[in-house]
């Protein structure tokens, strides 16, 4: 953490559906542990919590004390969660700027993300080496790898690169089917979904589904039937609920003097 100023903000955790002065037991983001409260403006409301005028680091005890605030508000309230780090110079600028300012917008947004949640999904391929499945399974990929094998790099550079795009095309394409199946049973029971890039070479899906909370059931049940017919092959990591951070976006720059909160 880089000190910026001795001066106290107002650290922003999420807006919710509020037109009163409340408090929660979570301890805010600083080391103090600041509490948690809200800075009301007609029926919307900013979740806060004092703190320094600083950059905060994107560190896991931050990230954490972050995440505590938003999931112990929306037991109780729709939230719309802020981007981490943001800290507003004082409760005037939160009560005129982001709320006056983007009130109608902010009540918009409550409405839309009200009764429903996130939930997430990862899937991964179980196999240890999915390249050397691959090569055993295709019987093209495995004759080049076989006639290059114990050859110096050099004489058969050209060769490997065709075998690393063949290899590739094939991991694409198997990520592809799989996908596919694991959506046609989840995206049916959701309202929105946000696909986003495998981080490893053995991730099969990495998407984020906003359901409505009445759902949840069904969707759980349809995560256990993907589980019963992919699990050999699949290793499943499912979390939630937790507040829609895929589907909306809350960002502010004081220093510019501007402001968003957008539905993305």
């Amino acid at each position: 953490m880089v000190d910026t100023t001795s001066a106290t903000g107002k650290y922003l955790y999420g807006i919710i559906n509020c037109g009163e002065e409340r408090s929660f037991t979570t301890p805010g983001i600083h080391e103090v542990g600041s509490l948690v409260y809200t800075i009301p403006f007609k029926q919307v409301a900013a979740v806060v919590s004092d703190s320094p005028l600083q950059e905060y680091d994107s560190t896991r005890r931050n990230m954490l004390a972050h995440t505590r605030v938003l999931e112990m508000v929306m037991r109780e309230f729709t939230i719309l969660p802020v981007c981490f780090g943001i800290v507003a110079p004082d409760a005037r600028t939160v009560r005129e700027q982001l709320l006056g300012e983007g009130y109608e917008q902010l009540v918009t947004q409550l409405k839309e993300m009200e009764c429903r949640i996130e939930l997430g999904l990862k899937a991964f391929w179980i196999a240890d080496d999915i390249f050397r499945e691959i090569a055993e399974q295709s019987e093209e990929i495995r004759e080049l790898r076989d006639r290059i094998t114990g050859l110096p790099s050099e004489q058969t550079y050209y060769q490997r690169i065709k075998l690393g795009e063949m290899v590739e095309a094939e991991v694409n394409q198997r990520r592809e089917r799989d996908s596919a199946t694991i959506l046609a049973q989840l995206e049916p029971l959701a309202h929105e979904v946000r696909i986003h890039p495998p981080l490893t070479d053995r991730m099969v899906l990495n998407a984020a589904f906003l359901i409505d909370r009445a759902r949840e059931e069904a969707f759980d049940q349809a995560i256990r039937e993907l589980d019963a017919a992919m699990g050999q092959r699949l290793l499943f990591k499912y979390v939630g609920p937790v507040p829609p951070y895929n589907f909306v976006t809350i960002k502010a720059d004081w220093s510019s003097r501007e402001r968003t909160a957008a539905l993305r």
